[in-house]
């Protein structure tokens, strides 16, 4: 008699409890959507950098197409669309007078969309007149 309640006892505690599972189910949800939500912030700062990198490759192509030009830039705004990667980009190209009257400041501001208001990327360069 001793022998069969020494069985079911031992039965009994085998296996998991089903407040056990539930409580095991939760921590490996919560870890999963933890493990989602990084994955999540990844892409969209993947995304943005891709988008920092090729603004800053188009403000570069167009300073170096502005002092490839043997023409003085007068001081005024110009802006255009140049296409990069499938994507168009706008530029905003800003010929500024400096102290040395022999120089002059350009500045190319990239955006995403022409009406908006903070640029992706500016980049600055100086160029001199040439003297004869």
């Amino acid at each position: 008699m001793m022998n069969k309640v020494k069985w079911v006892i031992k039965t009994a505690s085998l296996g998991f409890t089903l407040i056990e599972v539930m409580l095991a189910m939760a921590i490996f949800s919560i870890a999963g959507i933890a493990l989602l939500s990084a994955a999540d912030n990844n892409f969209k700062n993947l995304s943005h950098l891709e988008n920092k990198v090729l603004a800053n490759w188009v403000a570069s192509n167009q300073l170096v197409a502005m002092t490839l030009d043997p023409t003085w830039p007068p001081k005024n705004n110009k802006k255009g669309t140049v296409e990069m990667a499938g994507q168009e980009w706008f530029w905003l190209q800003k010929v500024l007078k400096t102290e040395n009257k022999n120089m002059r400041a350009i500045t190319i501001e990239i955006r995403n969309k022409e009406d908006e208001k903070l640029a992706i990327t500016s980049m600055v360069t100086y160029i001199s007149k040439s003297q004869p």
